[in-house]
């Protein structure tokens, strides 16, 4: 029974009106792929439908145009759907466009850029110290078409993206390297975000890193390091500037001793510096040649009273 019932089915060449309507909404559609939704023809439904609703607009002309007249800005496409299925031409606008009521249907998509904080992440990097980063993605649609029919939410899609992007470039590196390094690493989170995002219609454009933020103990550490950094560096600096200084007063004093009156003219000077720092001291000059000769007499004695002791200590052995 079921088999003559079936070779009748399949036999008879011209079913009904609505026979054709149902199987090619409910049966055929529901088994195709999306390729082949876009590419079937709408179906005998589709045709009455769309004949209807130009009647309407007919009938209900001219009040029917504030409906059907749409218009879109400068920096917007509109993406149309008539029954559900994508209209040939691509994207509309900018400026006016027509659409039918009850059967079309549209999306304004902006194409300005947009910017969005990515919220701070915990990461932990390639020499295992926990940071915290956040940073901001400059991004733009490019393609309408795809940013509508590719992924629901392109935005929040992209946002999502971007924090774990974040994460697992900056795991890769060690805690000097982004410190240091943050240009390089946003080229490298600008080229990965682009080529994920790419199949969406969505271009990324910049990729900044704002703020790392350290632990507490960490950052005293690192303060203590340079600090001592720091020092270590001063005292060398102090010290190749005195070994300078004594070379310098080595030379001074060897053209000094060459040149008697060079000692008399730098004597000269020190008084001149000295009277004009400080007024209130009191300055008696005195020749050095005097100085000279009571160091030779006190050199003398001294050498004769050395004589003197070693001739007591032999007559006394």
């Amino acid at each position: 029974m079921t088999d003559t019932m079936n070779d009748n089915y399949i036999q008879d060449p011209s079913p009904p009106l609505f026979g054709v309507c149902i199987p090619c909404v409910g049966g055929i559609h529901s088994h195709s792929s999306s390729k082949q939704t876009s590419t079937d023809s709408p179906g005998v439904c589709a045709f009455i439908l769309t004949f209807i609703s130009y009647l309407l607009i007919v009938a209900t002309f001219p009040f029917s145009l504030c409906l059907c007249i749409k218009v879109v800005q400068e920096y917007e496409r509109a993406v149309i759907f008539r029954l559900g299925r994508l209209l040939k031409g691509g994207a509309k606008g900018p400026g006016i466009f027509f659409i039918v009521p009850c059967i079309d249907s549209y999306r304004k998509v902006d194409l300005r850029t947009v910017s969005f904080d990515v919220p701070p992440q915990e990461v932990l990097t390639h020499d295992s110290v926990t940071v915290a980063v956040d940073g901001v993605i400059y991004f733009s649609i490019k393609d309408a078409l795809r940013v509508v029919t590719a992924v629901a939410d392109y935005s929040h899609s992209t946002r999502l993206l971007a924090a774990t992007t974040l994460r697992n470039v900056l795991g890769t590196r060690n805690l000097a390297e982004i410190l240091s390094e943050r240009e390089s690493i946003s080229a490298t989170m600008q080229s990965s975000l682009d080529d994920a995002t790419d199949p969406w219609g969505v271009k990324v454009e910049r990729v900044e890193i704002k703020d790392v933020r350290l632990p507490v103990q960490l950052q005293r550490a690192m303060a203590a390091e340079a600090e001592a950094a720091r020092e270590a560096r001063a005292k060398v600096i102090a010290a190749e500037g005195e070994q300078r200084a004594s070379r310098a007063l080595k030379e001074a004093a060897d053209v000094i001793n060459e040149s008697p009156a060079a000692l008399q003219l730098r004597y000269m000077q020190t008084l001149n510096a000295i009277s004009a720092e400080k007024n209130s001291t009191i300055i008696f000059p005195l020749p050095i040649d005097l100085l000279s000769q009571y160091m030779k007499n006190g050199n003398n004695k001294n050498g004769k009273n050395s004589k003197s002791k070693k001739d007591l200590l032999s007559d006394d052995e």
